[in-house]
């Protein structure tokens, strides 16, 4: 799959322990994109942040360490994103979901001969 040019980067954040039917709930949504052909999904895990609740979610404290903040980020073609959004619809109960507009600047599959090439995204001048 190639992709190139103006995209989205969709990016979803939750908590560690939000689970859908019994399943932590970042898998099924890596799991659903996956489903829907989307580009790909990468999960990170923050080691310290707050929501909506104001609650501090941190790795520093044990008993808190099983609640971290976690950010689903897939980018793909902008149609492809929006036609995804009514699948978080059904799955985030309590979360944010970002959509940006990015430039992908090339996405180059396992297959190619060079294994260093990779999906490199335009962030806006901002460093990551």
């Amino acid at each position: 799959m190639r992709l190139q040019g103006p995209a989205l980067r969709l990016t979803v954040y939750v908590e560690e322990d939000a689970s859908w039917h019994h399943k932590p709930l970042y898998h099924e949504i890596v799991h659903r994109a996956r489903q829907a052909g989307l580009a790909g999904a990468s999960v990170f895990r923050g080691i310290e942040g707050y929501g909506a609740s104001s609650e501090l979610h941190t790795a520093r404290i044990l008993s808190l360490s099983d609640d971290l903040p976690l950010a689903i980020v897939i980018v793909d073609d902008p149609d492809r994103i929006r036609a995804f959004l009514s699948q978080l619809d059904e799955l985030v109960t309590e979360g944010l979901v970002m959509i940006d507009e990015v430039e992908v600047i090339r996405y180059v599959g396992r297959s190619a001969a060079d294994p260093g090439d990779a999906m490199a995204v335009d962030t806006g001048g901002r460093d990551s």
